[in-house]
């Protein structure tokens, strides 16, 4: 598979402060695993399928010259300059990439470290073969904790959940979405324009996406990853404990 010949780009996810694991002086995604940036493993794993600088817009906020001085070109850089939501975040790094682009991975830096190129590249096959407006990749996971859920109905409705409005019935659900989305760019950048925010957050957050391709009765999908360990999320110095030791032994 050629990148460029799909017209794919990529946007990551990396102007999150960390307020949950102290951090005060870098970003999160610039919190150190194995020796380096947590997002730097994203950015490496991106270059090595194909995509070129141009095709990868990080999206940066909180002390985004940590980020650019430490990746300088590598990567396109889409500045967020007020935090309103992930989905807010995905638009800005989509207005950073080239016209010609017409699909686009998002991923959030924080919790796309151990992604194999093999697992993108059949996520990013499926969302395109299937011609559908999103497809969100989920992963069932033992122990979700304080994770959004993916709720599937016995009408085949499936909705994302996310973690402010989890039930208790519903937190018995093992099966949880990744953040990691394939769009078609123009559906998307339409679609953000008429989006309401989240109610609790008081932000546009990526799973109401999924409400409204729903709601519109437009093809979208949800793939389950093979290796569900691949996900990895770093929110408190517990995760980012274990996230080192996985790539210090090798284990990832």
């Amino acid at each position: 598979m050629i990148i460029n010949e799909k017209k794919i780009g990529a946007v990551i996810l990396a102007a999150g402060k960390g307020t949950r694991l102290g951090c005060v002086d870098c970003p999160k995604v610039m919190l150190e695993i194995g020796g380096r940036p947590i997002v730097s493993y994203t950015i490496d794993t991106l270059l090595a399928m194909g995509f070129k600088k141009e095709d990868v817009a990080a999206v940066v906020g909180f002390r985004k010259e940590k980020v650019e001085e430490y990746f300088g070109d590598k990567v396109t850089y889409a500045h967020q300059t007020e935090q309103e939501g992930t989905a807010h975040a995905a638009n800005v790094g989509m207005q950073a990439l080239l016209a010609e682009i017409e699909q686009v991975l998002v991923l959030g830096g924080d919790d796309s470290a151990f992604y194999t190129a093999e697992t993108l590249f059949d996520f990013i096959n499926k969302h395109i073969e299937a011609g559908v407006v999103l497809s969100l990749l989920t992963a069932e996971v033992e122990n979700p904790g304080n994770l959004g859920r993916v709720v599937r109905h016995d009408d085949g409705r499936v909705e994302v959940i996310e973690k402010e409005y989890v039930t208790e019935e519903q937190k018995k659900i093992k099966e949880i979405s990744t953040g990691t989305f394939c769009f078609d760019r123009v559906w998307f950048e339409k679609m953000y324009k008429t989006m309401p925010k989240l109610r609790k957050l008081g932000e546009y957050g990526l799973p109401t996406s999924v409400a409204i391709a729903r709601d519109n009765n437009l093809p979208h999908q949800f793939i389950k990853m093979a290796n569900p360990s691949e996900w990895f999320g770093v929110n408190t110095p517990e995760e980012l404990e274990e996230a080192n030791e996985r790539k210090v032994t090798g284990n990832s």
